[in-house]
């Protein structure tokens, strides 16, 4: 591993830091209160290039790699993580899916839209009965002649509110459970589809967040994303890479509360001295910024693996789960130095602890990386 970075490598993550300066920072709070979409920033990060980051160039992506892909993810994090998390999905849950399981006409049909912010996309699989058990999901897809009619609710899908293209799961053998499940490009103009409750947030609020509603929606059977009943597979290979994406936006949101929390100390008096001099609190600083930079580590290392073709399967559970849980510790840690003005949303700290709870939770939670991990190392599959 080399991770003395390429002058592209830092020229890009320089540019994502101002973006994040210009744009996201100084309408953070005011986007979370409305719980509102910075289709603005969207647009931007469109035209800078920053979708098609893992994209291969003949599909009009930019060939970067994960090692980029994370050190933008950071930097966006730290200034608006619902924001980010739009990017996030566009690149290892849309994009890499399309390029790892899309036909040359699929590929050359979506990607170089994807890549641009012409189109945003989502990944639905999550359901009301069905989340951190995928096998278990309802909605089926039942083959018509040379169509494919889906049917079915989806739920918690990131984008849905604005997506222009879905990859969807669906049941095309219900006998089968999680062997018969297919994964399907439903472009959202197709008639029998409609986006249903955007739902009500605890973070990440400048984020859509919605259902996503198929009746009678009708398909030609080329929508089909990979081999009809491997869908399960295209889930599970497609989660490895967005795992690292959230383990990003988990150090983002910790060093933006670090860094918080350090300025606070260091203007913050309290009996005749600042907070930043009384050894506890020193202390408590010191635990955060090792804890980020192991996690940062971590990070760099799986995103290499990525970008070098290795399997990272028990890699990317590792560090979404040391990252989710590193930056919760530190949001704690962070909030408890602001003491009662970090409760008050007026502070940044306050976004940022609710921001941080959901990167425990979604691409799976903390328990399914543990069960994920321990599978792999006691080598049962």
């Amino acid at each position: 591993m080399d991770f003395s970075f390429t002058e592209e490598h830092l020229l890009v993550r320089e540019e994502a830091k101002k973006v994040a300066e210009r744009l996201l920072a100084p309408h953070a709070h005011a986007f979370d209160e409305r719980h509102e979409v910075h289709f603005e920033a969207l647009r931007a990060l469109g035209s800078l290039g920053f979708y098609g980051l893992t994209c291969p160039e003949e599909y009009g992506g930019t060939a970067l790699g994960a090692l980029v892909y994370v050190d933008v993810m950071i930097e966006l994090s730290k200034a608006d993580s619902g924001t980010a998390v739009a990017l996030s999905v566009q690149n290892s849950l849309v994009n890499d899916t399309i390029v790892k399981w899309g036909t040359e006409e699929q590929k050359r049909a979506c990607l170089p839209k994807l890549c641009t912010g012409e189109w945003m996309g989502c990944f639905s699989l999550t359901e009301g009965g069905a989340g951190s058990d995928p096998g278990s999901l309802k909605a089926t897809a039942v083959r018509d002649g040379d169509e494919y009619v889906l049917n079915g609710t989806k739920n918690f899908t990131t984008n849905g509110g604005f997506a222009d293209l879905i990859i969807g799961f669906f049941q095309t053998d219900v006998t089968k459970g999680s062997k018969g499940i297919s994964a399907f490009l439903v472009p959202s103009t197709t008639p029998g589809f409609e986006v249903g409750r955007e739902e009500n947030k605890l973070g990440i609020r400048t984020s859509s967040t919605t259902e996503m509603l198929f009746r009678d929606c009708r398909v030609p059977a080329s929508a089909l994303l990979g081999q009809e009943n491997k869908g399960l597979n295209v889930a599970l290979t497609t989660l490895d890479g967005g795992r690292i994406g959230i383990a990003a936006q988990a150090v983002g949101i910790a060093e933006a509360a670090f860094e918080e929390a350090v300025r606070y100390a260091q203007e913050r008096r309290q009996f005749g001295r600042k907070l930043a001099e009384f050894e506890a609190l020193q202390f408590m600083l010191a635990d955060m910024a090792t804890e980020i930079e192991v996690a940062k580590t971590m990070l760099y290392r799986v995103a290499w693996m990525k970008d070098s073709h290795i399997r990272h399967s028990k890699e990317s559970a590792m560090i979404k789960l040391f990252a989710s849980e590193m930056a919760h510790r530190v949001c704690h840690k962070a909030l408890q130095i602001h003491g009662g003005y970090g409760y008050m949303k007026e502070f940044k700290v306050e976004r940022l602890y609710r921001d941080q709870r959901i990167t425990e939770i979604y691409e799976g939670t903390s328990e399914i990386q543990r069960l994920v991990i321990s599978r792999a190392v006691l080598d049962q599959g």
